[in-house]
């Protein structure tokens, strides 16, 4: 099922002035068509899945995809006008055959004999673009391609195979589409959260004088698995950012008496990635850290204040520095407090919480908020919280106290 809202995608193709969206990147194949791109697409070129989203909401969508992965299209976005390439893989269809002599009569039965590219060919799949193109009435249209993603060299090869299109670069409008997440994508968001912090307090449990960093991580990614079986789901990836002690980059570090333990962590869910931290010790930490740390809650509290629907991401950014200035850190600057999330290529998706940007925060956004702080030579802190955006404000999707926690008991 495609997430994309037909409505806005329609009413931001029209204030971009583009008549469709061509989408090459495969997660944003998977987004706007509603099924994974398949193997065709493990290069990172373009062409080997494409998708068409016409500007206008009433015309259906199209898709471009080899002959290996269209079954599972098919079976996943029936509605799909859907056009196949063939790629290396040889397959054929041997339901009721018995002896090696039928094989060929079985491929003279399909279209799945003949010769096959070495992966697959690129001009052959621009060729079946310009088919649905003219077909639409598009060949000669203003189009938005996701350009942030196209290597320079297919698109100069999309540009001499279409060359009475009028390509644009969509990847703003594309950027605006995902930013507002569907029913689907915020439940998989939320499972997610739920199993990296699930994640952390197995993690917590597993800290003690002696633990190495590999070990912590080890009982994170345990926790968050056993969390998501439990639960009825299963993650497709997780990642891991623990630091433990005083030198940032020591992934050999044990934990030992007042040490500071950071952990950024996320787990995916059919793709969609979760992002969040909490900082631990064990004993006492030194006065500069509490300092910092305290610092980091007035900063994380001031940009949940700003975090409201109709104020800008910029204006989060902004109340974050100036909580941390108040508080005697002049000359720490932070690039973003944060991002949205969601089921992209990295960990961190735009809209981020950067200095002056103007994007307007919108109901239906799951975004990650952090205030972190990091010391060489003293370790560590870090505090990050999930958040949907509702009509009314931010909903958080984490549930564990957002304090520097002593977990030695003392």
């Amino acid at each position: 099922m495609s997430d994309i809202d037909r409505s806005r995608a329609q009413q931001l193709m029209r204030e971009a002035d583009i008549d469709a969206l061509v989408l090459f990147q495969p997660e944003a194949f998977r987004y706007a068509v509603g099924a994974q791109a398949g193997v065709a697409a493990m290069w990172g070129r373009a062409g080997s899945v494409i998708a068409l989203v016409p500007a206008d909401a009433a015309a259906g969508l199209a898709a471009v995809v080899s002959d290996h992965a269209a079954p599972l299209v098919r079976k996943a976005a029936p509605d799909i006008d859907l056009r196949c390439h063939r790629i290396w893989i040889d397959m054929v269809d041997l339901s009721g055959v018995e002896t090696a002599r039928q094989v060929d009569d079985a491929y003279r039965l399909t279209t799945s004999g003949g010769p096959r590219p070495e992966t697959f060919d690129r001009a052959a799949c621009f060729g079946l673009l310009s088919d649905l193109l003219r077909e639409r009435g598009l060949s000669a249209a203003r189009i938005g391609a996701d350009l942030e993603f196209m290597p320079a060299a297919d698109f100069f090869a999309l540009r001499q195979a279409l060359p009475d299109v009028n390509w644009i670069d969509g990847s703003t409008v594309l950027r605006r589409l995902r930013a507002v997440k569907s029913d689907r994508e915020i439940a998989l968001l939320r499972q997610a959260a739920a199993a990296a912090e699930a994640g952390l307090v197995a993690m917590a449990a597993a800290v003690r004088p002696g633990a190495a960093l590999g070990r912590l991580s080890a009982a994170w990614k345990a926790g968050a698995q056993a969390h998501a079986q439990t639960s009825g789901f299963s993650l497709s990836g997780h990642w891991d950012y623990i630091s433990v002690g005083p030198a940032l980059s020591d992934m050999a570090a044990t934990v030992a008496p007042g040490a500071l333990i950071k952990a950024d962590v996320g787990t995916l869910v059919d793709g969609y990635s979760s992002d969040g931290a909490r900082t631990f010790s064990w004993g006492a930490v030194s006065p500069l850290a509490a300092d910092i740390f305290k610092a980091l809650e007035g900063a994380f509290a001031a940009g949940l204040e700003a975090l409201r629907p109709g104020n800008r991401f910029g204006a989060v950014h902004a109340a974050m520095l100036a909580s941390m200035r108040k508080d005697g850190f002049s000359e720490y600057y932070r690039g973003h407090f944060g991002h949205a999330v969601g089921g992209g290529v990295g960990i961190e998706e735009w809209p981020f919480f950067s200095h002056d940007n103007q994007e307007i925060i919108l109901p239906g956004m799951v975004v990650a908020l952090e205030a972190p702080f990091y010391g060489e030579g003293l370790g560590a802190l870090m505090i990050e919280d999930q958040f949907f955006v509702t009509p009314s404000g931010a909903q958080c999707m984490n549930s564990l106290p957002r304090t520097l926690r002593d977990l030695s008991g003392g």
